[in-house]
């Protein structure tokens, strides 16, 4: 039996020994194949075993001017701002303005009608001029001895009343003329000729927007960097791109407890008109200005875990990284307070293929930030 099993075990060995270097062989046919088929996967890797620069793009550290300033929202608020209303009832005799004219203070807007006020009027001043005739008489006579010192006194007294009277019925004609208690520029009416109104009724708004106040607020920690006379930017969406510049006029002594922010109020000249009242505006308060800030792109920041930010810095045609502690971002640009010094070159674009220590080819020449000083 023994002899028997012994030449089945040899050829069991041998088809085993077969099998393995077929396969052996079908494998290093593939993968030749693979290799002949994608040349580029050695394409990071030069002939001596080094690696292939990296092209990137980088910039160079700047030091400009730079402003330390806070943004905010508010409105524009007319200089004045009234509704006119009639003190009295009576019908609408005439208005004497078009809506959306530039009046002049004390000018007539709108008369009432003023017949009964008027006849009135003629009535105190016929009663002014018989008290005035009675009171020369009677003074005449007294100075004749005819009448009595009372009678000389009613008689003053009567051209006293006489007079308050005419200046009552004056009064009274004038409030039925409505004027323009400033400079302004009237609103649109919603009124005619010919309506009756009562006393406090709404006839038409006036606003004075020759000069427009900012209202606006900010967070409590910048109450001691604000001050009355400083200088903010205004800008609006009705006028993109344009700037004004405005004062601050008022700074509320009232923080309020809800929000913990105080109220502004800014002066800002309009003498054009450009700007109306109830525009939304963004204001910028410029606390302090600095010169020698260092600044780079915020596309050369990379974060990474524990709230850290590193650059790549070009040094020698390789990079290094640098851990870096950043300030204040305006304008797509990162001021950098730890870190760089100027003229450094960092990249921009890039980085995910980038390592401490990786050589790298720049795309081009190396540019300064552009960033305005404001």
């Amino acid at each position: 039996m023994s002899s028997r099993r012994t030449p089945v075990l040899a050829l069991s060995l041998a088809g085993l020994a077969v099998v393995a270097a077929l396969a052996w062989y079908v494998n290093r046919e593939q993968s030749g194949g693979l290799k002949a088929d994608r040349p580029g996967l050695a394409a990071t890797v030069t002939a001596t075993g080094a690696a292939a620069p990296v092209r990137v793009e980088a910039q160079t550290v700047r030091a400009l001017a730079l402003a330390d300033d806070v943004a905010a929202v508010g409105s524009l608020v007319s200089n004045e701002s009234v509704v006119l209303r009639p003190e009295v009832s009576g019908r609408i005799a005439a208005i004497r303005f078009r809506d959306g004219q530039a009046v002049e203070r004390g000018e007539v807007l709108v008369e009432l009608d003023a017949a009964v006020q008027r006849a009135e009027l003629q009535q105190a001043r016929a009663n002014l001029t018989l008290a005035e005739s009675n009171f020369g008489r009677t003074q005449d006579l007294f100075a004749r001895k005819f009448v009595s010192q009372s009678s000389l006194d009613t008689a003053r007294a009567q051209l006293e009343v006489a007079r308050a009277g005419v200046a009552l019925a004056q009064a009274r004609l004038e409030r039925m003329q409505i004027r323009a208690p400033f400079d302004a520029v009237v609103g649109i009416r919603s009124v005619s000729p010919g309506d009756f109104v009562k006393d406090g009724d709404a006839l038409i708004n006036l606003e004075d927007i020759a000069t427009l106040k900012v209202d606006f607020r900010l967070p409590e920690q910048y109450l001691d960097r604000v001050r009355r006379g400083q200088v903010v930017e205004v800008s609006s969406d009705v006028l993109p791109g344009e700037r004004f510049n405005a004062v601050v006029d008022a700074v509320d002594p009232l923080v309020d407890a809800q929000g913990r922010a105080v109220r502004l109020r800014a002066n800002l000249d309009n003498p054009d008109g450009r700007l109306r009242p109830g525009v939304f505006a963004r204001v910028r308060v410029i606390l302090a200005e600095r010169s020698g800030v260092l600044v780079v792109p915020e596309a050369a920041l990379v974060p990474a875990p524990g709230n850290v930010q590193y650059v790549y810095q070009v040094v020698d045609d390789t990079v290094r990284r640098v851990d870096v502690r950043t300030g204040v971002r305006r304008n797509a640009v990162v001021e950098i307070t730890e870190g760089l010094s100027a003229g450094a070159v960092v990249v921009t674009a890039g980085q995910l293929k980038l390592r401490d220590g990786a050589q790298v080819t720049l795309a081009d020449a190396p540019s300064g930030v552009a960033l305005a000083a404001d």
